[in-house]
């Protein structure tokens, strides 16, 4: 498993990975580089592990992620056509019928990682970087947080995004956040209102509190997180006929008889000191 890169810092405790995009100068924007990184990330961990649990957070004091690096874009030829680039980029091809999406790099489950994905967010998180919320499993967010998408106000059709978000808001709310575009920003609030955040917490306690849920997480059976992983993201993206004829494969495969036992004899002996939320 490659755990030194250019854009990224990674570091690994006790089965959680703590993953940082790392391009605080330009509030985190992922390039090609970064593309390709947590393309490699994503696709390392799926077989990796000493791995359960992944948090996801930015460098800096002022954002998780700003999208797509528009500077590179804009020098690389972003909206022009793919003649004299990589063919591998995110932007159009030779013709408007054919796109790649930057997601098939930057996400965890494009590119088929079931381990749970936490993303710790601090400050601002705005156009691309939905792509990765709408992929992670668990938002915490600092109280600095603020969720915004630009591309309209900009004159870019906010059309990946927008599909990110409907998978964590309700259709008004995902409407309002993308044709208000940079003339309004989601605070921590509003966004744990809504369900897009699970928890706000003081800056200097966001990755305090990632570690915490990512390390309860990371002490169940490996299996059995998984395939509830798994479960939950069918469930929410098919309908629920659909999702009932599948889930039985997930529960077959995910839940080992060996675990429970050992589960119940440790719940009999010490108990789980929980907090509540």
């Amino acid at each position: 498993m490659k755990t030194s890169f250019e854009t990224l810092l990674y570091e690994e405790d006790d089965g959680v990975a703590t993953v940082t995009l790392n391009r605080p100068d330009v509030h985190n924007s992922f390039n090609l580089q970064m593309q390709y990184e947590l393309k490699e990330l994503w696709t390392g961990l799926r077989w990796y592990d000493d791995v359960r649990v992944v948090i996801l957070t930015g460098a800096g004091e002022k954002a998780f992620c700003s999208g797509i690096d528009r500077q590179e874009s804009i020098e690389e030829g972003y909206l022009g056509e793919a003649t004299d680039r990589d063919p591998n980029r995110a932007g159009p091809a030779s013709t408007p019928f054919m796109y790649n999406d930057p997601g098939i790099f930057i996400n965890p489950k494009a590119n088929d990682m079931w381990k749970p994905v936490i993303a710790a967010v601090n400050g601002m998180a705005c156009g691309g970087a939905l792509y990765m919320l709408g992929e992670a499993d668990i938002i915490i967010a600092a109280e600095n947080a603020t969720f915004f998408d630009p591309h309209v106000t900009y004159g870019m059709v906010a059309g990946f995004e927008s599909m990110h978000l409907l998978q964590k808001l309700p259709l008004g709310e995902t409407m309002r956040l993308v044709l208000l575009g940079a003339h309004e920003r989601m605070s921590s609030a509003r966004a744990h209102q809504l369900g897009l955040v699970s928890e706000i917490v003081p800056r200097e306690e966001l990755m305090e509190r990632a570690m915490w849920v990512a390390r309860a997480i990371a002490s169940a059976p490996v299996y059995a997180v998984q395939g509830t992983v798994r479960a939950v993201w069918l469930a929410h993206e098919l309908s629920r006929r659909d999702a009932m004829a599948q889930v039985s494969n997930f529960v077959s495969l995910g839940t080992q008889y060996e675990n429970i036992e050992s589960g119940q004899a440790t719940f009999q002996g010490e108990r789980i000191e929980w907090r509540l939320r």
